[in-house]
């Protein structure tokens, strides 16, 4: 018996379904249930709230939804060895754990889940950045998400809360902060995993946002940004220059000097040059 649940300690679960963690999926499994449990309580109040929960493995994370109150987890799983030992968390919280195997990018979890949603995820390390920008930019904002308490590199997790002139600062921070609020709420070393990662990790917060920071439109937001960090260490007038031809003008209406680099620009200027560029 675990420490949070009837159910019995990872190991033994790893052990008796043959669990070995696989690299070409990006598995790193979490072992202790008490801190499972504590990354599942720093999504919140989940009582009155449905789980999306990406590549639980062998369920660590899971049962730490569930005894946190989740009213109900819908978990996508690619790897087929991890069904069993999910089937039976399911069944210790019967009509609370819906199991869906296929591959995360492709499976339509949202059809499952009744709002309010909230995702937490030990996200795997090769999917977890495109599925961030997939959430932080649907066709309509709000999305159909409250918050999101995922696992990333700790190096990708600076990125998401990083600031004008910090060097991790670019396009993730600024999809990251325009229409949500996030910050880093755990750190976790690589001996947490078995096995062990050879990069430590971080539990990012973001909470949805009821609207943009600031207007702008997403797609031309996207491609000024876009173009600016593709080139990053040239000054602005000449890695948008492609955008307008009179892009110095437009940068310096936007508040812009056009000898700036993209990393010392805040989301507002961003912002502002986007809406210019869609207006001319």
């Amino acid at each position: 018996m675990s420490g949070i649940d009837e159910l019995p300690p990872l190991r033994e679960v790893i052990a008796r379904h043959g669990l070995s963690a696989r690299k070409a999926l990006g598995q790193n499994f979490l072992l202790d249930l008490n801190l499972t449990a504590k990354i599942a309580r720093q999504a919140g109040d989940l009582t009155q709230a449905d789980v999306l929960e990406i590549g639980p493995g062998p369920g660590g994370l899971t049962r730490g939804l569930l005894a946190s109150g989740a009213r109900h987890v819908v978990a996508v799983e690619k790897d087929p060895r991890c069904l069993p030992a999910l089937q039976e968390i399911a069944e210790a919280y019967p009509g609370r754990l819906t199991v869906l195997q296929g591959d995360a990018l492709e499976v339509d979890a949202f059809a499952h889940l009744t709002p309010p949603v909230k995702i937490a995820a030990n996200l795997p390390y090769n999917v977890g950045t495109e599925l961030l920008i997939r959430w932080l930019t649907p066709e309509t904002w709000p999305p159909r998400w409250q918050t999101l308490t995922l696992m990333f590199q700790r190096e990708v997790a600076q990125r998401i809360v990083a600031r004008p002139g910090d060097k991790a600062y670019g396009r993730l921070a600024i999809l990251s902060q325009w229409r949500a609020d996030p910050r880093i709420v755990m750190d976790l070393p690589p001996g947490a995993f078995t096995p062990p990662p050879k990069v430590s990790s971080a539990v990012v917060h973001i909470e949805a946002l009821p609207e943009p920071r600031y207007p702008a439109d997403p797609a031309v937001l996207s491609r000024v940004v876009a173009a600016a960090f593709n080139q990053r260490r040239k000054m602005l007038r000449a890695s948008l220059r492609g955008l307008a031809p009179d892009i110095e003008d437009r940068l310096r209406e936007a508040g812009i000097a056009p000898t700036d680099r993209a990393e010392q620009i805040e989301i507002e200027r961003f912002c502002a040059l986007a809406r210019l560029l869609q207006a001319s």
